[in-house]
């Protein structure tokens, strides 16, 4: 530690005794370096985590009003028609587009197109 460093430190530890602030002086040690596991070990970890994803049918945009009288049986008109394709996202990056089907009395996505690079511009302009 330089001179300008301990001289500062002692300022500080001085004043820090005369408010009743106990310090005390710490040293950490070193840490060996490991060996890397490689890349392919890294990414094994994500593998098994489970991530939200978000499918969007359509939108639309109604007023306060309007949505403060919706009640059950209310039907809510989107922007989309029933077979145009769904959205899907991963937070907020569109990733792929699909089709709704009925599996097993529930609804899933069938995958019709996994987006690339090549559709990033496309995909922000929306």
């Amino acid at each position: 530690m330089s001179q300008t460093a301990e001289a500062t430190g002692t300022a500080v530890e001085e004043n820090q005794k005369d408010s009743g602030v106990n310090v005390q002086s710490i040293e950490f040690s070193e840490v060996a370096e490991t060996a890397s596991t490689g890349a392919a070990a890294g990414i094994d970890i994500l593998l098994d985590l489970d991530v939200p994803i978000t499918v969007i049918i359509g939108r639309t945009e109604i007023s306060v009003q309007k949505l403060l009288q919706l009640k059950p049986g209310s039907v809510v008109k989107l922007d989309k028609s029933v077979d145009a394709p769904v959205d899907l996202y991963l937070k907020d990056t569109k990733f792929a587009t699909g089709n709704i089907v009925v599996v097993e009395d529930r609804f899933a996505v069938k995958i019709k197109e996994i987006l690339g690079s090549a559709n990033k511009a496309e995909v922000k302009k929306q």
